[in-house]
């Protein structure tokens, strides 16, 4: 594991401690090591192993759902927006939210945003930037709008009253519904201004065998950790009062797919839907 680095939380204090539980399954360290990543422990293989048994497509529809996130800040940035909320960023891979969003526009802003003591212990990775551009990284849940849309660091790097793309990658499949993750992403959607773009991913059992499906998710709950699958239409729901771009919301690889990869892949070997919508003026 990399040297642990403290950064600040929503309110702009430093967190005094990171609490990293290595004998436990993570999501976002399985989701590492899907990439081929290792920031992962042997708790976290093990997990990963087991859905891998089930769904030997897993590191690759991983991999199609990072593409995804690049391709969609490139479009994002094609369309002039300079200003990225990245919520549930996850254990720094390459090709972050910030190395495409300023290789395609230098003067971008990127604030990062998780309350994971994984990414955290990673969170001067995410620091770097081209000098035009400006990155922040926020200690926070994505259950507390008010908190992240109030910090400091957003203050400095996000005006919400210019268009902004607020991404919310492979992140709401972990909240129930109880959490009403809906609502909650209404309020965010709510403070951007019209020419904004929300960027989404979200994980589905719905193009799988459904006993396949059930498996995966048992596999997660044994080891602790919860996982929601929708439906498309519930993925859509979350896109409620944006205009979805062509192709609307799709298997990951099928969202303007460009490398070989994401062609050769089927329907069935992915577990999770993309979109990209655009706040209507």
């Amino acid at each position: 594991m990399s040297e642990n680095w403290n950064w600040a939380a929503s309110d702009g204090s430093a967190p005094s401690k990171i609490d990293l539980r290595t004998d436990i399954p993570h999501p976002a360290r399985m989701y590492d090591f899907y990439l081929g990543g290792k920031d992962n422990f042997a708790a976290d293989r093990a997990a990963a192993a087991r859905v891998v048994e089930l769904l030997p497509s897993a590191p690759a529809g991983s991999r199609a759902n990072r593409r995804f996130l690049g391709r969609a800040v490139r479009h994002a940035a094609g369309l002039g927006i300079r200003q990225f909320l990245d919520i549930g960023t996850g254990i720094p891979a390459s090709n972050n939210t910030h190395e495409v969003a300023q290789a395609a526009a230098p003067d971008s802003h990127v604030v990062y945003v998780d309350n994971d003591p994984i990414v955290l212990a990673h969170a001067r990775a995410l620091l770097t930037s081209a000098p035009e551009g400006r990155t922040a990284y926020i200690d926070a849940d994505f259950n507390d709008p008010e908190s992240i849309i109030g910090a400091q660091q957003t203050k400095d790097l996000i005006d919400f009253s210019r268009p902004v793309a607020l991404l919310v990658v492979a992140l709401l499949h972990f909240l129930p519904d109880s959490a009403d993750p809906a609502a909650v992403l209404d309020r965010y959607k709510e403070v951007l201004a019209p020419g904004s773009a929300l960027i989404l991913t979200h994980g589905t059992g719905e193009l799988m065998d459904p006993e396949v499906a059930a498996a995966i998710s048992s596999t997660y709950t044994q080891a602790g950790l919860n996982i929601v699958s929708r439906t498309r239409a519930q993925v859509q729901r979350f896109f409620d009062g944006f205009d979805l771009v062509e192709p609307g919301v799709v298997p990951v690889h099928e969202w303007r797919p460009e490398a070989e990869e994401d062609f050769a892949m089927t329907r069935e070997e992915i577990a999770g839907y993309a979109g990209v919508a655009l706040r209507r003026g």
